[in-house]
């Protein structure tokens, strides 16, 4: 198993207790001892809870964070996320923008990206996927 960061939608599958996941995390923790998120991940999953009026969700995510390791968005990773945006667009197979910067800060770090969206991701040139929720 190789370092990872973990995407926003393998993290709600985890909030949410999804046996496939939680295992991941369980595998994951005892090779590593913390769980990378990225910045971008930490806003949606943020937004979501505030949005919804989740307090007790959204303070259990906080403790998480606080837990394990946040990833800032850097210039670099911008710069990566913009190469990877201007390639597929030519491709004509262009991905979110939100998307592209959390591979551009997985690439940054040299994480794997654990994602349940993996087609999505591929399309990303040097990004190495993996699917948890399975």
């Amino acid at each position: 198993m190789k370092p990872a960061l973990v995407d926003t939608d393998i993290l709600s599958l985890f909030l949410r207790g999804e046996p496939a996941v939680v295992n991941h995390f369980a595998a994951y923790l005892k090779a590593y001892p913390r769980i990378n998120l990225s910045i971008i991940t930490y806003y949606e999953i943020v937004s979501g809870l505030k949005y919804k009026d989740a307090n007790k969700q959204l303070d259990r995510f906080l403790e998480l964070v606080r837990n394990n390791t946040l990833l800032p968005l850097t210039k670099r990773s911008c710069d990566i996320a913009a190469e990877a945006y201007a390639r597929l667009r030519k491709q004509g197979k262009p991905i979110d923008d939100i998307d592209l910067l959390i591979a551009g800060i997985a690439l940054e770090n040299n994480l794997v990206l654990a994602t349940r969206n993996v087609g999505h991701f591929d399309r990303v040139e040097e990004l190495i996927v993996e699917d948890w929720s399975q």
